[in-house]
């Protein structure tokens, strides 16, 4: 491939909400294309449509292990996955994985654990309510209340969120100077929770992290290795995802009063209005795990050598138009169609009944404490973050 048909893509837009330029421009081109990302040693093919993301996403001849050591393609200066990782295992090795933790991830258990998280954000929203407006719903809400549940969820003691918390934010960096760090962040992390996996099977408590470990599939159960990795898995995920999608779908309420309102009077289905929330909202930067071709693969007419990189577009595949009619449209009575904001196929998150839970109940709670919830600033003043692979304003300030 000639060096002129790679699009460098550092995918750094960070303008409101609005859909990345670079990356409508590689989806307008239809086929897999090349793309340079800002670190790795090697280019990687872009698969953008909704059909050919699937296909890629169930392929056994894509594989996310075989990145494992590799100077991959990607957006941070290290990697963020860990290679023992849940998100780079192959089946059938991680087919045994996910049906292991899908024991502690299912609609019951969420629904169990609706109560908890909803003490959670109802502290948050009356610290918020008692300090008065204006106040920024990030601060009090969107950057707190996913932490402290997936903190509160796997049993981390108290004393240590706020160092987790911070160790967490170094992963997500993509500033060139932050790889140190992050290496030792992910480092002390993954010792952190070995640790306190190690003292949950000695003494287990109400918490993820002993119901992982008591997950079991005959005789097979999770080593203290492995739930050391799927706990620093979750709790990356729990935090990443959920700060920004709650920042980001308080962001779109506050914009569409219209329908804020309707959800209020019962009108709209709050569930029903998250999913096409998600679909439609960018709430990351690029690109995230890359797999290997196995084997020379043609995909839509393009040939994939062996051991070239492939980086699937989740959140172009979202705006599909041959799946999703009008699909830069945000359209609540859009007919309920799957998405992939979750992922897909052998990795799609496994803690969704989670994720959904928390989002309803953050969202539901904001809109029934403060019925008269408005931005006290115009939308153009707002700030993005830009030192993240994520998209969120960096303060929301409300008043009410």
């Amino acid at each position: 491939m000639a060096a002129d048909d790679v699009t460098r893509c550092p995918f750094d837009f960070s303008e409101g909400l609005e859909f990345d330029p670079s990356l409508a421009e590689l989806m307008a081109r239809g086929s897999p294309t090349r793309i340079a990302l800002p670190y790795g040693d090697a280019d990687a093919w872009l698969v953008t449509g909704f059909e050919q993301v699937r296909r890629v996403t169930v392929d056994p001849r894509f594989s996310r292990a075989a990145i494992v050591g590799a100077d991959f393609p990607r957006m941070t200066p290290r990697p963020i996955v860990s290679p023992e990782s849940i998100n780079v295992v192959d089946p059938p090795r991680s087919s045994r994985l996910r049906r292991l933790a899908a024991q502690a991830f299912t609609q019951d258990h969420a629904d169990r654990m609706r109560a908890r998280i909803a003490l959670l954000a109802d502290g948050l929203l009356e610290e918020m309510a008692a300090q008065g407006p204006p106040a920024d719903l990030v601060r009090h809400l969107a950057d707190r209340l996913p932490e402290q549940t997936v903190f509160d969820l796997l049993g981390i003691p108290r004393a240590d969120w706020p160092l987790t918390q911070h160790r967490l934010h170094l992963l997500l960096g993509t500033g060139a100077g932050g790889g140190e760090r992050a290496a030792s962040a992910k480092s002390t992390l993954r010792a952190y929770f070995l640790d306190l996996v190690r003292r949950r099977r000695q003494v287990p408590g109400d918490d993820l992290i002993s119901a992982l470990a008591a997950a079991e599939d005959g005789t097979d159960t999770l080593d203290d290795q492995e739930l050391a990795v799927m706990a620093l898995t979750l709790t990356l995920s729990g935090v990443d995802t959920a700060t920004c999608q709650i920042s980001n779908i308080a962001y779109v309420l506050l914009t569409r009063p219209e329908l804020t309102d309707e959800l209020r009077g019962g009108r709209r289905s709050l569930p029903d209005v998250l999913h096409e929330l998600l679909r439609v909202i960018p709430f990351r930067k690029g690109v995230g795990i890359p797999r290997v071709a196995l084997e020379d693969v043609v995909l839509d007419g393009v040939r994939i050598r062996a051991g070239e990189y492939v980086h699937v577009s989740y959140l172009a595949a979202n705006r599909d138009p041959a799946r999703y009619p009008r699909p830069h449209d945000l359209d609540p009575d859009r007919p309920a169609v799957p998405h992939m904001t979750f992922g897909w196929g052998g990795h799609r998150c496994v803690a969704v009944p989670l994720a959904l839970t928390e989002l309803e109940v953050a969202i539901g709670g904001l809109l029934a404490r403060f019925p008269g919830l408005r931005l006290a600033v115009p939308a153009r003043e707002l700030r993005w973050d830009t030192e993240t692979i994520r998209r969120f304003p960096v303060a929301l300030p409300v008043a009410w």
